[in-house]
């Protein structure tokens, strides 16, 4: 149950911090996928940090699980990112579709494996 109530936690928050977050970016851009596209980043980052220091800390199989599976899980968003993706194809936004989706993959590898290397000390 303790396991259950973190992921619950963390995805609240996560997911409060990613609507709050695409509130500011289309206030001050106007650009919806801007908004998916910096948290998913983000969160590429931070679980690339996160995996390292579980390999080098001993940490609570709750924290763990409030902070990836729950905060993570909730800042992040796949389906929002699929979405625009869709909405782009539908309007005809090929060369949209093709940025945002390679962008987003290499992108996000690099910043989790930044998020890595940075916090394994390797």
């Amino acid at each position: 149950m303790q396991n259950l109530i973190a992921v619950f936690l963390g995805g609240a928050i996560g997911a409060s911090l990613r609507y709050l977050t695409g509130l500011l970016v289309i206030k001050t851009i106007g650009l919806v996928y801007l908004a998916t596209f910096l948290v998913n980043i983000i969160g590429c980052f931070l679980i690339g940090a996160m995996y390292a220091l579980t390999i080098k800390l001993t940490i609570p199989n709750s924290i763990k699980l409030f902070i990836m599976a729950g905060f993570l899980g909730g800042l992040t968003t796949f389906s929002s990112f699929c979405l625009e993706n869709l909405i782009f194809l539908k309007e005809g936004k090929f060369i949209h579709f093709l940025a945002y989706t390679f962008l987003s993959l290499i992108i996000g590898v690099s910043a989790t494996t930044i998020g890595y290397y940075i916090f394994s000390g390797k």
